[in-house]
């Protein structure tokens, strides 16, 4: 385990899966500090409030006490730098992803020469997981139980619940 590293874990996390949860747990054994960066959204819409988010990231993080949750907003470089992280965590589910996280490590690279992008995959049962595929799902009452935790499953449900009034 690279005991002094503080790796940082970026997303929004709406909802956070189960393939998240995996990756964390993977990080939690590689590092000795990790902090799952929460993204306020300002580019993307979420269906969950920055603040119920960090909830649901917490809750997650639970069994790992070298696991911080925070939020961001603006420059990923800048909450990397500030805080003295060494490695940034992506997932890898496919090799869709590949392209776009390869050109966004070869842009960090640039911003933070200092700081190595980590690539992780989730578990082979995990790989096909993706928040947006969970939130269609869900708003067309199809299930999600084996893709995010019950507590997840809870406040999704609520969630869409409120918006059909």
């Amino acid at each position: 385990m690279a005991e002094n590293v503080l790796a940082i874990y970026p997303g929004t996390f709406d909802p956070i899966t189960l393939g998240h949860e995996d990756i964390v747990r993977r990080a939690a054994q590689l590092f000795g500090r990790v902090i799952v960066a929460v993204a306020a959204g300002h580019h993307k819409k979420t269906l969950f409030s920055l603040e119920e988010r960090m909830e649901m990231v917490r809750e997650a993080c639970k069994p790992y006490p070298q696991v911080q949750v925070e939020s961001f907003s603006g420059l990923m470089r800048d909450f990397v730098v500030a805080r003295g992280g060494k490695a940034m965590l992506r997932g890898l589910r496919a090799v869709t992803d590949f392209d776009y996280e390869f050109q966004l490590a070869g842009m960090n690279r640039h911003l933070m020469p200092e700081v190595e992008t980590v690539f992780l995959t989730p578990s082979d049962k995990y790989q096909f997981i993706s928040s947006t595929f969970v939130r269609e799902i869900a708003s067309l009452g199809g299930e999600v139980d084996k893709f995010v935790s019950a507590n997840v499953q809870q406040r999704l449900t609520a969630k869409l619940a409120l918006q059909k009034g």
